[in-house]
């Protein structure tokens, strides 16, 4: 089973898996289909996580791809520049909004190099075949989905660049995704020749013609032409790390996921806290059960923004925070009625420019993938087609913090691809994208499959709530009757006008029966079995 949250892409991986793939050729050839038919989404100068677990061979691991922030960053180069912080948490505004779009706002692509790399170390279908779906759509055509158009036609919400500030930052974008001065609509067809030539020279030469080859030489020169800080040397120097999982229990199950600068500690934290709770006895999305999982949320965001970093560059104190210690003291803070103080404020709409992929194969091997471009700089190489990630938008542009920029240094992110094991076999396989909010929706569509016994596509499907702010956030289907008893308590309640949101989860559920997989109807996914 495949599960993405674009058709193409899914069914691009169901086709792998037809052909004798196997969970990793299905991953990255959807992986590879999304950043064509979802292009500010993700794409291979993008950054992301995956877990990998082939139980024949032994192995699990994640492999961790953040895009590095280039040599030539600065801790105060953007200093004198700030403006503010966006009131959800998720970057900085600075003057003329040179981190958040063009070419200063780049980090070191790592997302070509990650597909590459698992796949030479698991893939047994040959790598052209798993680059070819994607030349395909890029060469013949995609149209324009429901999803796409909704976060192409973002306003760009606090200070940040809106959606058409980013399609059409270069002449390239301008062409391919715009028409009459604006985005291009539900139906309209992209067709992108750049690119299916691009993924040409990748499928003969592999990942070296990009990071060491002809196109290195073609980014290096542009970044040069235009004041970007991305060199020749970073691309070449560029490696992702294989690491052992971050582990965890809950209730029985073993949990594992990813490692910071990634957001699996949040989930982790969070799973520990609320296992000291009877979730089911409480009641689902009832006003007891959002305040206890939302003071939960926001413990582990105080958490994160002050101690999850780059454990390259920062002590991030990964045995206190997953500790089921730790979680004892905040679980008796929350069962006491004690309300967490997060300081700063959250809009409740955070930027969603991530992708998911998740894929069982008739093995049991199991790849969980989330990838993205961050916000994405809006810069296309003049003939090559493709985005490049906008991950220095959320560094923090004062000197001296946890979250600052420097140079080789991988900014925090909430990306947590997990996977979830009952006696020692895979049950859950889980991810998201939805920048601020991944871990709150991983969280909550795991906890309706382990506490509520809900079937994957129910699980993804249920209403979603957040904090990551003293508010809490709530979509349009959480009830008012439920919202009114937390106002009554003192909780300031934001709801969205959108009846979706706070991240999107995909997810394949392995029963005694079969599989069961979940696209989060939020986007325009879905799940095939093959």
């Amino acid at each position: 089973m495949i599960v993405a949250a674009q058709a193409e892409a899914a069914e691009a991986g169901a086709s792998i898996l037809e052909a004798g793939g196997n969970a990793v050729d299905a991953a990255i050839a959807c992986a590879f289909v999304q950043g064509v038919v979802d292009p500010l989404m993700s794409g291979i100068a993008g950054f992301g996580s995956a877990g990998i677990y082939f139980p024949s061979q032994g192995f699990h691991q994640y492999i961790d791809f953040h895009a590095p922030a280039p040599a030539a960053a600065r801790s105060d180069m953007w200093e004198h520049l700030i403006e503010g912080e966006a009131r959800d948490g998720y970057g900085f505004i600075l003057k003329g909004k040179v981190n958040d779009v063009g070419y200063q706002s780049a980090c070191v692509p790592a997302s070509l190099k990650a597909y590459f790399e698992a796949h030479a170390k698991f893939g047994v279908l040959p790598w052209g075949d798993i680059v070819a779906p994607a030349i395909a759509w890029a060469e013949r055509g995609w149209m324009v989905r429901p999803h796409v158009e909704f976060f192409w036609s973002d306003p760009g919400m606090m200070g940040r660049a809106s959606g058409l500030e980013r399609l059409a930052f270069s002449d390239s974008g301008q062409k391919l995704y715009c028409r009459d001065g604006a985005p291009k609509r539900v139906g309209d067809v992209v067709r992108n020749s750049d690119y299916a030539n691009t993924l040409r020279m990748i499928a003969e030469g592999g990942s070296d013609v990009f990071y060491k080859g002809e196109l290195a030489q073609r980014i290096a020169r542009d970044m040069r032409e235009h004041d970007g800080l991305i060199t020749l040397e970073d691309l070449a120097n560029y490696q992702p790390k294989w690491l052992d999982p971050l582990r965890g229990t809950y209730r029985g199950y073993d949990v594992t996921t990813n490692n910071p600068p990634g957001g699996g500690l949040m989930l982790i934290e969070m799973l520990n806290i609320l296992e000291r709770f009877d979730l089911a006895e409480i009641g689902h999305n009832s006003t007891e059960y959002l305040r206890v999982v939302c003071e939960a949320m926001k413990r582990a965001t105080v958490d994160k923004d002050n101690s999850i970093g780059d454990p390259g560059f920062f002590d991030v104190p990964v045995d206190r925070l997953a500790s089921k210690e730790y979680a004892a003291e905040m679980a008796r803070e929350i069962a006491a009625r004690s309300k967490a103080n997060v300081p700063r404020l959250n809009s409740g709409f955070p930027s969603k420019d991530t992708t998911q992929v998740c894929v069982v194969d008739r093995d049991g091997n199991c790849v969980t993938m989330t990838h993205s471009l961050g916000m994405p700089s809006g810069v296309i190489t003049d003939g090559l087609g493709f985005f490049y990630n906008g991950c220095m938008a959320v560094f923090d542009p004062r000197p001296g913090r946890a979250g600052s920029i420097m140079p080789g240094k991988a900014r925090f992110t909430s990306v947590c691809p997990s996977i979830v094991f009952r006696d020692g076999k895979p049950y859950l396989v889980i991810g998201a994208p939805g920048a601020t909010q991944i871990a709150m929706g991983v969280l909550q569509a795991t906890l309706n499959v382990l506490d509520f016994d809900m079937t994957m596509t129910e699980a993804v499907s249920a209403p979603r709530f957040s904090a990551t702010s003293n508010a809490i956030d709530v979509s349009n289907r959480i009830p008012h009757g439920v919202t009114r008893q937390l106002e009554a308590d003192g909780y300031e309640v934001i709801r969205s006008p959108y009846t979706f949101g706070f991240a999107a989860v995909h997810g394949i559920r392995l029963g005694k029966d079969g599989f069961d997989g979940g696209a989060d109807p939020g986007h325009d996914g879905i799940a095939l079995a093959v």
